[in-house]
């Protein structure tokens, strides 16, 4: 860029300050620069906001292309720097803060100009649970200050600690570094209280920002909207950024808060709403065509940041369509079972038992105890990462029970620090410290384990610093980390249940129960970041508790992926509804929340379905082995031409009439946890595509080892031996006769009946051959298992032993993509009731131009 260009364009960002793009641009002619420059300006602030709009990270869907009018930082800011300084000297890596600018700027760049008369936009960030999503608000209402936005209205959930953590921060980061252009109507120690004189806050003589930090609770937002039609005369100056943290938190289709929040945007002519959460269930759930707060206008997904603790890292999850199980693992070895017989012990069977409730330490609630100590003596012989050190203990909502702990506790505290100088006592927690350091060995993070010699002599100054802390709606001792270094264990409900950080959280024991995703997410306060301790947290639950997490972790990858798909096809928030699967013992959200959820369409097109929960009974299994001999008698005689690799234990069965493979279908016995094996979708689904002309052929494999003609071989029927293959299961079974092996088809299995496929060959590429070889035709592969197969003893610790009574059948189904005109009516008749999306079908759509035009082609 030539020097006078650059210059000319410093000016034009100017204008932008005080002008929209076109009101800009008629300011330039009236300077008298001729139409190649404008011109020139407009084609580089285009170019300015494409490198915005393409920016990798983080994703956002975008209504009807809206305008980029905002381009990033400047030289003259004052609150983005001063922003930016304080996460440089508090260490963040050079990395982190680019990232958290690139974010901030994509998400600025999608608010509405300030100066522009009338706006009234609603968009959603969807973060990750304990990610840094106050930062990446904060940052967001710093640039908009910095750009002229007035008022800054944030929405902190429902309960005093987390408003008033909220507020602290805003007020550290965007209000000390530039006290004199900031209004506060909140302080520290109070939620909003009507102020004399709205307007005085609003006219033309009070040029600084206005910040308002308020609970989502009826009378305090009934105040404050009646407060802000008191000034209703000079809002027309103010555009106003509301962000509503927690955004699926008492916002949706609640009775009063909802219609309060409306009111309050309705009274703004120029408002920004922004929803912030980690759980949007609900949020996506919102009926799109009501006067609701539907993110209509965008939706931007924050990228997992680097050294995440979250849901998929600690719990795994399952392969979604398209993906290769292989390429998952099943996440950190770091959740301990509490097993059901010690749930009575720490809470109450019925609200009728509360009164009078007293827990029980259990062995693993003591163990769990003992792990925290011990780790938190060896953070402080590291001596990095956070100062504090907190214990979770949830196991009610009852302030009661969490009451009830207290002694207890302070007992378990005062024998262990009374016994520390017992031998048996010390050989005791140097083996738990050499086992847990065992499981999860600190190389595997950059570090080194703290040998237990070494942190002994700091368990008693952490045993005496330690408190027991009843973190509730009723009690006054309350979390504080502003007041020096804290060792707290924390016994709360939901008050530590959403929103609030728990600094320095290592160890959680956790038993509550929960009905529904967002509040099961919320609660899982161990997700976050874990600088200089990544080797130490762990989490003790129920088994059923660590398979809905693992579930969840599924849902909250399908959704994600969902927003991709608004980019790759070029879909937009009010046209493409992202589907939530959903769970046979848990709800989405809460009831009220999915009045407009309706059953979503799936399509099996391209993708792989496979088995990987199954029984372990007799009868259950030799009914599948039977299914799958009755197939393929009936293959045998059906088949064009058999493939047959006995050596490589491999058969092909080829060209297949798919009314074999139905009836296999109806036969089969599908567990009713497999998420993708749904025999009457899958069926339905093979009917309309064989009425559409295709799949009408399929070619049925049987992949197993080479036979060893030993008992390890299993023959299906006359001809057809193969070896048995090995698949361990996931440890922490959550029923009885239960096994989930999460892996069945490896990726090469997805192309057995292809030709000339490269080994290493990628989904993608498989998927293309397919298409190419055979792009009418199904695959259905059997897969004969082991019935005492072993994990390989590099997973033992997260593997173990199948141990059913007879061979597994599994079973994996691989669809080719759809072709042809009529592809999409086919594929979106089918419906599934394991998902809902939002219903769109009131949605009356406007075509709407706000891309940077000549004034005269806007007019």
């Amino acid at each position: 860029m030539n020097g006078e260009l650059e210059a000319q364009y410093e000016v034009f960002r100017d204008l932008l300050d005080a002008n929209t793009p076109a009101e800009a641009v008629k300011k330039l002619q009236i300077l008298g620069l001729g139409d190649d420059q404008i011109d020139a300006l407009r084609e580089l602030h285009e170019q300015r906001a494409l490198d915005i709009r393409e920016l990798e990270e983080p994703r956002a869907v975008v209504r009807d292309n809206r305008e980029t009018w905002y381009t990033g930082p400047r030289e003259g800011d004052n609150a983005w720097p001063a922003l930016k300084r304080l996460q440089e000297e508090a260490g963040w890596p050079e990395k982190a803060v680019q990232d958290l600018d690139d974010a901030s700027t994509r998400i600025v760049s999608l608010l509405r100009h300030p100066k522009e008369r009338e706006f009234s936009t609603r968009g959603l960030v969807v973060g990750h649970v304990q990610s840094g999503k106050t930062t990446s608000f904060t940052s967001v209402m710093a640039k908009a200050a910095d750009r002229g936005y007035k008022l800054f209205i944030v929405l902190s959930g429902i309960h005093n600690g987390l408003r008033r953590q909220t507020q602290a921060r805003l007020v550290r980061q965007l209000v000390h570094p530039n006290p004199t252009r900031w209004s506060q109507l909140t302080g520290l120690d109070g939620d909003f209280v009507p102020v004399a004189n709205a307007k005085s806050f609003f006219g033309g003589s009070n040029r600084t920002h206005v910040l308002c930090v308020m609970k989502k609770n009826a009378p305090v937002l009934r105040k404050f909207a009646a407060w802000l039609e008191s000034a209703a005369d000079y809002l027309k100056d103010a555009p106003a950024l509301v962000i509503d943290d927690e955004a699926d938190q008492a916002t949706v289709n609640s009775p009063t808060i909802n219609p309060l929040i409306r009111r309050i945007l309705d009274t703004l002519p120029k408002s920004a709403y922004v929803g912030y959460t980690a759980t949007p269930f609900a949020n996506v759930l919102i009926d799109p065509s009501a006067d609701d707060l539907y993110p209509k206008d965008f939706v931007v997904s924050l990228p997992k940041p680097e050294g995440h603790f979250g849901t998929e890292v600690l719990f795994g999850r399952y392969a979604l369509d398209g993906e290769d199980p292989a390429d998952l693992d099943d996440g950190y070895d770091m959740i301990r079972t509490v097993p059901v017989e010690d749930v009575a012990d720490v809470r109450p069977s019925s609200r009728a038992d509360v009164e009078g409730f007293t827990p029980v330490i259990t062995p693993t609630l003591e163990r769990a105890l003992r792990y925290f100590w011990l780790s938190t003596a060896a953070r402080r012989v590291r001596g990095t990462g956070n100062p504090h050190s907190t214990m979770l203990v949830h196991t009610s909502v009852n302030t009661q029970v969490h009451n009830s702990f207290r002694r207890p506790l302070e007992q378990v505290r005062d024998m262990l620090r009374d016994r520390l100088g017992e031998p048996v006592v010390r050989d005791e927690l140097r083996a738990l410290w050499d086992e847990e350091t065992a499981r999860v060995p600190a190389e595997e993070f950059g570090s080194k384990k703290v040998p237990f010699d070494e942190l002994l002599p700091e368990l008693t100054d952490v045993l005496d610093d330690c408190r027991i802390i009843m973190d509730n709606s009723t009690s006054e001792d309350r979390l504080d980390y502003e007041n020096g270094d804290v060792v707290a264990v924390a016994v709360g409900g939901n008050t530590l249940s959403r929103g609030l950080t728990l600094e320095g959280l290592s160890v959680s024991y956790f038993v509550r129960a929960a009905s529904a995703y967002d509040t099961l997410l919320q609660m899982g306060r161990w997700f976050g970041f874990r600088h200089g301790y990544e080797d130490l947290p762990r989490i003790w639950m129920t088994d059923e508790l660590r398979n809905w997490f693992r579930h969840v972790a599924t849902v909250e990858a399908e959704i994600r992926r969902d927003i991709d798909v608004y980019l790759r096809e070029d879909e937009t928030p009010l046209t493409f509804a992202v589907r939530i699967r959903t769970h046979p013992s848990l709800r989405v959200t809460a009831a009220a929340k999915m009045g407009s959820a309706v059953t979503a369409h799936v399509s099996y097109t391209g993708s792989r379905v496979q088995t990987h929960f199954f029984r372990t009974d007799a009868e259950w299994l030799l009914e599948n082995q039977r299914a799958a001999t009755g197939l393929l008698d009936r293959a045998s005689s059906a088949a064009t031409r058999v493939d047959a690799r006995p050596e490589r234990g491999r058969y092909v069965f080829r060209d297949v009439p798919h009314e074999h493979v139905l009836r296999f279908l109806g036969e089969y016995r599908f567990h009713p946890r497999s998420h993708d094996g749904d025999p009457q979708l899958i069926s339905e689904y093979i009917r309309r595509r064989v009425d559409a002309g295709s799949l009408g052929r399929w070619n049925v494999a049987v992949v197993g080892t080479p036979v060893t003609n030993t008992e390890q071989d299993h023959t299906f029927t006359s001809g057809v031996t193969v070896g048995l293959v090995t698949r361990a299961r996931i440890k922490a079974p959550s029923e009885p006769d239960l096994v989930d092996i999460k892996t069945l088809m490896s990726r090469p299995d997805a192309a057995v009946d292809l030709h000339d496929v490269p080994s290493g060959a990628t989904e993608r590429q498989i998927m293309n051959e397919r298409s190419r070889q055979l792009p009418d035709t199904g695959l259905l592969v059997l897969y004969p298992i082991d019935k005492d197969s072993s994990p390989p003893e590099h997973r033992k610790d997260s593997r173990a032993p199948l141990a059913a009574d007879e061979h597994v059948i599994g079973v994996a189904l691989v669809f080719p993509r759809t072709g042809g005109e009529d592809a999409g009516a086919v594929d979106t008749v089918i419906w599934d009731g394991r998902y809902i999306s939002a219903d769109l079908s009131g949605v009356q759509l406007e075509e709407e131009d706000l891309t940077l035009v000549d004034p005269g082609d806007a007019a």
